[in-house]
């Protein structure tokens, strides 16, 4: 979420993965980061599919796989919301979708032919930006 509640969904057209897959992934991970708390709305339907350039049943499919799996919970007339008995803060449920990330990450480094040392370093210096970003970020809400 960002400071007007929007959330930041990424979708990569060209990753080959199918694109209401991507959304439930970036749903869990924002709930398991803490990013979506239970309680909160996730955005409507119609808004999103249009942020995202996307075909409203694409979402809506998205939310019914997350349904499904018991991450979120619709309410009629109130839209979707994280659900409170799911966990998504479990050290494990962290671990295993990051787990899933970084292993497409090593198999594209493997087809692109990366050596193992320039893919450690490759992380580093993206967790160097991001710390950067951070603060960046941090410094400007306290100005």
């Amino acid at each position: 979420m960002t400071d007007d509640g929007v959330m930041m969904l990424q979708i990569n057209f060209k990753s080959g993965k199918p694109v209401y897959l991507q959304v439930v992934d970036q749903i869990k991970s924002a709930a398991a980061s803490g990013a979506l708390r239970v309680g909160e709305p996730l955005p409507s339907i119609r808004p999103l599919a249009e942020e995202l350039r996307v075909n409203r049943n694409t979402i809506a499919k998205a939310y019914g796989e997350l349904e499904s799996q018991g991450v979120i919970e619709t309410l009629p007339g109130k839209g979707c919301f994280l659900k409170a008995n799911h966990s998504p803060l479990k050290k494990d449920a962290r671990h295993k979708l990051l787990i899933e990330e970084i292993d497409q990450a090593v198999v594209q480094a493997h087809h692109l032919q990366v050596p193992r040392g320039e893919f450690i370093e490759l992380v580093r210096e993206r967790l160097d930006t991001l710390d950067d970003k951070k603060r960046a970020h941090d410094n400007q809400k306290s100005d």
